[in-house]
């Protein structure tokens, strides 16, 4: 397993982020630099002497029109996409072929969640064929989660376990010096006809060590040229997730005590975004805003630091309080994204979510009354869901006074508690197909108590409703910007109803053509 590259170069490293969009639809694409190829990469640099190359293979330069949350309504973006994976010569595949053996990396480091380890599989495959003696690493909350699944993958040498930067440096270390695994802690391989693993390695203490993802994009991101300002766009401020939602296993990642970054630290991030023309940033930790004061320092210093940035974050009801809401809107925050997931307290207690309905309404009341636009997270099919509970749903989503609803389908990941349930419950057995079965997922009917054929139709009402809901109101938030003098929002809010118009355009006509073509 020991890299050999060519006499006077250095080792190499490609680390890919599998295609999951591009292969519902040929318009779709991830118009992000993913976070943990910038960590990973910005790891490699700073602590070792290989060079990297980030690819994020689910992005298509110049296509960013259609959104998979949208496109896999549309069954024949299911079709597709079942298709494009069984297929070794559609061209995305070609491509990421094409890209490995260009860079002729001695190392393939693979970033996967369980919907897109499918496609991480093929491109393992990928690497092994064009050569055997490629090392192939698997990190991301698949290897973490099912790893003794992921290692069934013969293509795939090695799985990094939980916070990976650290473990990746001293795992590529390893492996150029030819020492031996077992001293590499967070890791599991195949030994033999067996999976060993080495002891769990202790989180990273001092987040502020890590090198800024963004920092090295121009040097390591393939067709980083083609990319926009936004893509870059997206912070941790902390990791760790105190809460215990059934269906979420963030905590296996990143553990259950959150470890923040300074709040200076974060600013002098926001600043380098600010110069690469950053205007927009979204913090993507699991839920902000639990510490409020650490939420009143950091708005602080970005309110004095960078005037002129509009941000958003995702919150958790129980930490929406009218001081620190007030806080960031100050400090440029303009979307605030809630995780409320069911209209019914029962369901609510079942998965462990820790606030009623009528806690979430008022959250989104503070939010909206601060003038920052409200994004409510809303999820149908929890294993113990009835037509009642699913309906009580329906009328929160009604009811919440927010600006945009993101409604999901409950998957049930391997390695979360609800995947447990759903086995206790027979709504999950050994035949389950990960490759079929993600958030928008047609497929999906993971509920003991509603009939399929009802539960799509009731998914249906819900996504009526979705889609009605999410038609009006911006115009008003709008108007009421100008009207208050608040320029800064009101042209984020512009650009923001423009994209979102022109997305909604292209996947209409796109997702037509499709269903005619398929």
């Amino acid at each position: 397993m020991q890299p050999s590259p060519p006499p006077g170069r250095r080792p190499r490293i490609m680390l890919i982020e599998p295609p999951f969009k591009r292969l519902y639809h040929d318009q779709a694409s991830l118009v992000k630099f993913p976070l943990a190829l910038g960590y990973l990469s910005g790891a490699v640099l700073k602590w070792t002497d290989w060079d990297v190359q980030a690819y994020n293979a689910d992005f298509n330069p110049g296509r960013s029109a259609i959104t998979v949350d949208n496109v896999t309504r549309i069954r024949a973006g299911l079709n597709r996409y079942l298709r494009m994976l069984e297929d070794p010569a559609a061209p995305v595949w070609a491509e990421i072929r094409s890209a490995i053996t260009a860079f002729n990396p001695d190392v393939v480091g693979l970033s996967a969640k369980t919907q897109n380890f499918p496609s991480a599989a093929r491109i393992a495959r990928i690497a092994k064929e064009r050569n055997r003696g490629t090392t192939v690493i698997l990190g991301g909350p698949h290897a973490t989660l099912s790893t003794v699944d992921a290692l069934d993958c013969p293509d795939i040498d090695v799985a990094v376990l939980g916070e990976g930067e650290l473990t990746l440096v001293e795992l590529l270390k390893a492996l150029q010096s030819g020492a031996p695994l077992d001293d590499v802690a967070g890791i599991a391989w195949r030994r033999g006809d067996r999976v060993a693993f080495t002891p769990s390695r202790a989180y990273i203490p001092d987040l502020d060590e890590l090198p800024f993802p963004a920092e090295a994009a121009p040097r390591v991101l393939r067709d980083f040229e083609s990319y926009p300002a936004d893509a870059f766009g997206y912070v941790f401020s902390a990791r760790g997730c105190p809460y215990s939602c059934t269906f979420c296993e963030s905590k296996a990642i990143w553990s259950q005590t959150t470890r923040w970054r300074s709040p200076a630290n974060v600013v002098e991030e926001l600043k380098a975004l600010m110069d690469r023309g950053v205007r927009y940033v979204y913090f993507d930790d699991d839920t902000f805003g639990i510490n409020p004061r650490y939420i009143q320092e950091l708005c602080g210093l970005i309110e004095t630091g960078c005037p002129r940035l509009a941000w958003g974050c995702e919150m958790t009801v129980g930490v929406v309080k009218e001081r620190s809401i007030e806080r960031m809107r100050r400090s440029g925050c303009v979307r605030i994204n809630i995780g409320i997931e069911s209209g019914n307290d029962r369901i609510l207690r079942s998965v462990k979510k820790g606030h009623t309905i009528e806690k979430a309404y008022a959250a989104a009341d503070i939010c909206r009354r601060n003038g920052i636009e409200v994004g409510a997270f809303f999820m149908v099919g929890f294993p113990e869901e009835t037509e009642e509970t699913l309906r009580d749903t329906l009328a929160a989503i009604e009811r919440i006074k927010s600006d945009v609803i993101m409604l999901s389908i409950f998957t049930p990941y391997p390695g979360s508690e609800l995947f447990q349930t759903c086995k206790d419950l027979g709504v999950v057995d050994d035949d389950f197909d990960i490759t079929i079965h993600n958030h928008q997922s047609p497929e999906n009917c993971f509920t003991a108590f509603i009939p399929p054929e009802r539960f799509r139709e009731l998914v249906g009402e819900a996504a009526a409703i979705v889609a009605r809901k999410n038609g009006r109101g911006r115009w008003r938030r709008l108007v009421m910007m100008v009207l208050h003098r608040d320029f800064r929002r009101a042209t984020y809010q512009t650009s923001h109803f423009l994209r979102s118009r022109a997305a909604a355009w292209s996947e209409r006509f796109l997702g037509r053509r499709l269903l005619r073509t398929s």
